[in-house]
């Protein structure tokens, strides 16, 4: 299957050079043709373990190209994945305007039905953006569908996650869409892997409440700390004991400075302000945002 990659960053890399590995033809997209030269030479401009390797590796057997040419890599494509940065504004929101400049340039070089999926995360109701895009742009009346399918990629293990993920997760309205989106995982389908068949909503609101509930695990026993101090007790200790319940597990169960990272942050204040336009005050994640915010100080 011919895939496109929108966007040569840590998500579309990885993307990229994991669809090759399974066998599919796949040119990634950059705007910089610095970046995109050293990729060629199968040089990362960023560190994760095993990623050099395996780009190496596709590079070398054809699989896998980067170019900056996107109305051609478009063109060429059934699947279009939109991997490019949704950086926050000062409110909170994602930034869509890297997203949106990808879906007018599809729009215009919309030459055959095409499969159009946002690796990027983003808010919910994205999809139907982007679909009101291409249909406003488009200059003839090619079919297309737009699915969700968010990354689950932990930094330093991204290779390993993408081809042993905990699930998959794919949310559409087509049924043509969903068929070639299983056809294209298939590896991960014959190695029964979870799959989670949605609509566009769900799967995008799945990124957010998944980063979400583990910052709040992560405030959580930061508070917890912050009361053992009170009372002398050890909460390394407490974590344990926490951790070995199986509904609750070890994992973001250590005290220290709070979250961090490119995700963490930024995802939990999208969430709140999707909550606060849709006129609900999320009590949790905004408990979770303030104890972070105390916990740095």
């Amino acid at each position: 299957m011919r895939v496109a990659v929108i966007g040569a960053g840590y998500v579309g890399v990885v993307t990229a050079a994991g669809f090759a590995e399974f066998g599919n033809e796949v040119v990634c997209v950059d705007k910089i043709p610095e970046k995109v030269e050293m990729l060629r030479k199968g040089e990362i401009p960023f560190y994760e373990p095993g990623l050099q390797e395996l780009v190496g590796k596709n590079l070398k057997e054809g699989r896998l190209v980067f170019t900056t040419d996107s109305p051609q890599a478009i063109r060429d494509s059934l699947v279009i994945f939109i991997a490019v940065g949704t950086p926050p504004r000062g409110d909170g929101s994602a930034d869509l305007s890297y997203v949106e400049e990808v879906a007018r340039e599809i729009a215009a070089n919309l030459n055959e039905y095409k499969v159009v999926v946002t690796k990027s995360t983003v808010p919910v109701g994205t999809s139907l953006r982007i679909k009101e895009i291409i249909n406003t742009h488009k200059n003839n009346n090619t079919g297309f569908d737009v699915a969700s399918n968010p990354e689950f990629l932990r930094e330093g293990s991204a290779v390993y996650d993408f081809m042993h993920p905990d699930r998959v997760v794919i949310g559409t309205d087509s049924d043509a869409a969903k068929a070639i989106l299983r056809d294209l995982y298939r590896p991960l389908y014959l190695r029964e892997t979870p799959f989670v068949f949605t609509d566009p909503k769900t799967s995008e609101l799945i990124k957010y409440a998944s980063n979400s509930f583990l910052a709040m695990k992560i405030s959580f026993i930061n508070e917890i700390a912050n009361l053992c101090d009170a009372l002398g007790a050890d909460v390394h200790v407490v974590a344990k004991g926490m951790g070995l319940d199986g509904r609750i597990g070890p994992k973001f169960l250590h005290p220290g400075p709070g979250y961090g990272g490119s995700c963490f942050p930024k995802d939990t204040m999208a969430l709140l302000r999707m909550a606060q336009e849709a006129g609900y005050h999320f009590h949790l994640v905004d408990s979770t945002v303030q104890v972070n915010q105390k916990q740095q100080e």
